[in-house]
């Protein structure tokens, strides 16, 4: 393989190999390294097999690439690892171009279930959108005429309880067409993109919710001074950082009325992460973690969809447009919640 192909191999997100038929290897890539923690120089010129407890199937598997016997062979096996338990992993053995080798691919299965379970996400937030504008525009046009029929009705109705209904027709037409513009708002409000520091945002978001919570809550800052600059829209992670932070704080409600209520805003600066599908070197990890009773389990699934809320009286946007807004900036929101805390990972990749 060429040099620029096996370079290419090295920005994978998976652990893959480049594997003569004889079982040594001649290219592991940085995944690979880091799954095994072992340096590329020691993988290299190795024979493969002997990191595997079972090592028969991978030579069988390599056998049969090289006498085309499949397109591609998978199977599920343990990795030995340097001073770590036995790492299980889909291995994919496909034959390559290159007479005598064969690539090798390992993905966690831990990993696997959750890229599977982050491209479940990815799909379905660009779904929800999609539906979401659809639906918006389509009720959009009608509400226009039933509010402006209710006004030309309440100019030709006489008594006061008549024109009491028009006004509740024209009140209720009102706030479903705010609903209508906070959906459609994501879509239509450009992304402005510039330098942003990500404590200058936290520090924003915490003076506001401590402006409207001001006793009884504890905010904490935990952050990694060290995170650089990155390119991005400030205005849009401000408002997506502020919908999860003040959902916790509403959450709080009980213990910020016996003074125990604390929110901690975290950085920390993450290497070799994959979500979405693709690596990244590194990537800014910002947790949200708060001391409440935790995300009611019937909603733990459809808490990013539109419209979906835990409390009473909530409009259940602010979480869907934080996603959407997190992942305009190739990042992600996950949420892990158990009584007592919850912990909210917004992840987006750096330069």
């Amino acid at each position: 393989m060429s040099p620029e192909q096996l370079q290419t191999l090295d920005l994978l997100a998976t652990s893959v190999a480049v594997v003569r038929a004889d079982g040594i290897v001649v290219f592991a890539n940085a995944a690979l390294e880091d799954a095994m923690g072992l340096s590329r120089r020691s993988i290299e010129g190795s024979l493969l097999t002997q990191y595997f407890v079972e090592s028969l199937t991978l030579q069988n598997a390599f056998e049969g690439a090289q006498s085309n016997a499949f397109a591609a062979l998978r199977y599920d096996a343990q990795l030995h690892r340097n001073a770590q338990e036995p790492l299980p992993v889909h291995v994919i053995v496909a034959p390559t171009h290159l007479a005598g080798h064969v690539l090798v691919e390992l993905l966690p299965i831990e990993q696997q279930t959750r890229q599977d379970r982050e491209e479940r996400l990815i799909d379905q937030a660009q779904a929800n959108k999609e539906l979401i504008r659809n639906l918006a525009h389509e009720i959009k046009n009608p509400l226009g005429g039933i509010r402006g029929a209710a006004q030309l009705l309440q100019m030709e109705v006489e008594g006061r309880d008549l024109v009491e209904y028009t006004q509740v027709i024209i009140h209720e037409a009102d706030r479903l067409q705010l609903l209508v513009d906070r959906l459609l708002a994501p879509h239509r409000r450009p992304h402005v993109v510039g330098d942003v520091n990500i404590h200058e945002v936290c520090e924003r978001v915490r003076s506001l919710v401590l402006a409207e919570f001001p006793k009884g809550l504890k905010m904490v800052r935990d952050y990694d001074i060290s995170i650089p600059e990155f390119r991005g829209d400030r205005e849009q992670l401000i408002q997506a950082l502020l919908n999860i932070v003040h959902n916790a704080a509403l959450a709080l409600a009980e213990k910020t009325q016996e003074g125990l209520a604390e929110i901690i805003l975290r950085t920390r600066i993450t290497r070799q992460v994959t979500f979405g599908k693709q690596r990244y070197r590194l990537a800014l990890e910002l947790h949200v973690i708060d001391n409440g009773p935790g995300i009611p389990p019937e909603i733990k699934d459809r808490l990013f969809f539109p419209l979906v809320s835990g409390r009473d009286g909530g409009s259940g946007l602010g979480l869907n447009l934080a996603q959407t807004f997190v992942q305009q900036h190739h990042g992600l929101i996950e949420c892990d919640s158990v009584v007592g805390r919850t912990d909210f990972k917004i992840l987006i990749p750096l330069p």
